[in-house]
């Protein structure tokens, strides 16, 4: 079996992008790594952060795949005689290496993503007994990225931590829009949508974000657990019946009576104080200047894509032959790059097949390859800046010319993959995985089409 393609999570340092004819799934590499780097807090945090420390004291809270390296980020720029202190939750195994001679002053705890756990409540329920006691001369730096509405889980009184863990499941499997299963998690939790940053006043909170979401709505990352909720129980109640997912009675009710409420635009307790540090349209921009650099031109289709990801797969495929025959709409060679948050929703294996394992780069991938059907001239590559793409350990897969030919030499049938979703079977078989570990970072997915 081939090597899958190693992108190291440490390796997003600003190499010049490769010779994109003599090596293209180098050069989409590289163009993957300038999106990566551009969004790591060691980057983009400094710019962000406020004035000198405050009269009290300051406390850091935080959730999400990049919090940690927040944390760490935050701590090598705030003044060393200045207190610090707090909680932040990170995904398993997204802790990065300490630097030499780095004190730790941010606790950093570990949970599961994105089906929550205990870990993930003891955190959550820790983080909220720390707002206990703040003042006005108090300042909380509240670290948020992609992942925290997972790793930050409280459940609502009524609902058990296996209650939580079942609706994300079905939430996850439903193929529901993100801001959909977001809406369901602020309310059916005591620490999401508004509800940590009420409990931090008469504290001033100021909420640095990494966006990982279409539109950077501050109220959808992480379930935005600082920022007040436009959205409503009658919200949640009908994204719940439209996937079929029940309730435990007493939770319905609560829902149904505007008990779960959460705090609304214009709630006092709110400054509105919030900063995004990086978004998946500057990481695009960082993979676009490191195309022209090249050479070659680079076109930005989007930083806001959602839908089906095989949906996605076949718009991006018809584009792409449209340029490879026609020059039209855009003349080769050159990049065509998008991102946002594709879905994948999870069909039962027929029959005797077995259920296969992927993620929506992956499956992106997989519908791209069979819509091209071997387009010459054609290259492409998708991943999940995180660098966990689904439940796999690739961040995401490659596509060239020769991706049919090869699989039908191995004896794949992509279709068969592609019904089972079964993307890291068949591009772990090709050896054409895109496999970098965590990044520490998250601004979602990244998609690259090279076109010469």
């Amino acid at each position: 079996m081939p090597d899958p393609v190693p992108v190291p999570a440490a390796s997003v340092r600003a190499d010049p992008p490769a010779d994109p004819r003599a090596d293209p799934q180098g050069f989409l590499l590289r163009l993957f790594q300038a999106a990566v780097r551009s969004a790591q807090p060691r980057h983009c945090l400094a710019a962000h952060l406020p004035p000198p420390p405050p009269r009290g004291r300051t406390l850091v809270l935080g959730a999400g795949k990049a919090s940690a390296a927040m944390a760490q980020a935050l701590e090598a720029l705030w003044p060393a005689q200045a207190p610090l202190s707090g909680l932040v939750v990170t995904r398993y195994g997204h802790v990065p290496p300490r630097p030499p001679g780095l004190a730790q002053r941010i606790e950093v705890a570990e949970a599961a993503h994105p089906v929550p756990d205990a870990a993930g409540l003891a955190a959550a329920a820790r983080m909220l007994a720390l707002t206990q006691g703040l003042s006005a001369d108090d300042l909380v730096l509240c670290l948020i990225s992609g992942g925290g509405s997972a790793l930050l889980t409280l459940p609502a009184h009524g609902l058990t931590l296996e209650d939580k863990q079942r609706i994300n499941r079905q939430l996850l499997a439903s193929g529901a829009a993100i801001g959909d299963i977001n809406c369901v998690r602020k309310h059916l939790s005591r620490i999401k949508g508004g509800r940590l940053g009420a409990a931090c006043a008469p504290a001033r909170v100021l909420t640095l974000a990494i966006s990982d979401v279409p539109g950077d709505d501050p109220s959808t990352i992480a379930s935005g657990p600082t920022v007040p909720d436009a959205s409503s129980c009658a919200d949640a109640l009908a994204i719940l019946a439209r996937h079929h997912i029940a309730l435990p009675p007493a939770v319905r009710r609560a829902l149904e009576d505007g008990t779960l409420e959460t705090p609304k635009p214009g709630d006092a307790r709110f400054a509105d104080a919030l900063r995004l540090v990086a978004t998946p349209a500057q990481a695009l921009q960082a993979a676009a200047q490191a195309a022209r650099a090249a050479g070659l031109a680079a076109y930005i289709l989007s930083d806001e894509i959602e839908g089906e990801s095989r949906e996605v797969a076949k718009v991006h495929a018809a584009l792409a032959r449209s340029v490879a025959r026609q020059g039209q709409p855009f003349a080769r060679p050159c990049v065509l790059l998008s991102g946002g948050e594709t879905t994948v929703t999870l069909q039962p294996p027929a029959a005797g097949q077995p259920s296969g394992s992927g993620g929506r780069a992956g499956e992106f991938c997989l519908a791209l390859a069979q819509a091209l059907q071997g387009q010459p001239g054609v290259w492409a590559l998708a991943a999940d800046t995180d660098g966990i793409d689904g439940v796999g350990d690739s961040a995401g897969a490659r596509v060239g010319p020769d991706t049919l030919a090869r699989a039908a030499a191995l004896g794949l049938a992509l279709p068969v993959h592609l019904e089972r979703h079964d993307s890291h079977g068949f591009f772990q078989a090709l050896g054409d995985l895109v496999v970098t570990g965590p990044t520490h970072t998250n601004v979602n997915d990244f998609r690259a089409l090279l076109i010469l």
